[in-house]
């Protein structure tokens, strides 16, 4: 009796321990899937923001130079600009880290599920901030152009508003989803 009390311990030690395993490779297969997901948000969130502060002074050529708008107008834009950079990086502080993964995973779903909430917000606070922008825009050209030689750049201003709206709602959503899908993996991986 014993020994068969003995075996059977051995042999829930050598399951315990292959658990034991299998939990270590998942939490490090899941790990690997959330860091590709971060980094894919992080690299789109550099390239936002320098696109955002080349905005500045490529905003000062086209709106002031090139097109005669008002100084004004440029510093709206450039604070606009600013604002953007500035909430993006805000937003990302912390999973810009390279030690974030390493957290503790129920930090880290909680810091994902903040990135997206606040991401989700943002969006409507940058659309109103946009609308009002591109109403000025239209002003400064009535101002510049009058009523009749106003519509062709209306016109590609707002077929330009049109790309960018769509560029941006489809960076918005893909930046969603992947925020979503770290949470999922980790609720997943608590749920086991």
């Amino acid at each position: 009796m014993d020994n068969e009390l003995e075996a059977m311990r051995q042999q829930l030690n050598v399951l315990k321990d292959k658990l034991d395993k299998q939990e270590i490779v998942n939490d490090s297969f899941i790990r690997n899937s959330m860091k590709k997901n971060v980094s894919s948000i992080n690299r789109r969130n550099y390239v936002i923001m320098a696109v955002g502060l080349f905005m500045i002074p490529y905003g000062y050529w086209a709106f002031v130079s090139l097109s005669g708008l008002s100084i004004a107008f440029w510093i709206a834009t450039c604070v606009l600009m600013l604002a953007s950079v500035g909430a993006t990086f805000y937003n990302t502080r912390k999973i810009r880290d390279p030690h974030f993964m390493k957290n503790d995973l129920m930090e880290v779903r909680r810091e994902m599920a903040r990135a997206k909430k606040f991401d989700s917000n943002w969006l409507l606070i940058g659309l109103i901030m946009v609308l009002i922008w591109f109403a000025w825009f239209v002003y400064e050209i009535y101002l510049k152009l009058g009523r009749e030689g106003m519509m062709p750049l209306v016109i590609s201003g707002t077929i330009g508003a049109i790309l960018g709206l769509i560029i941006g709602l489809k960076l918005h959503y893909k930046t969603q989803h992947q925020y979503q899908e770290i949470i999922d993996q980790i609720e997943d991986l608590n749920a086991n």
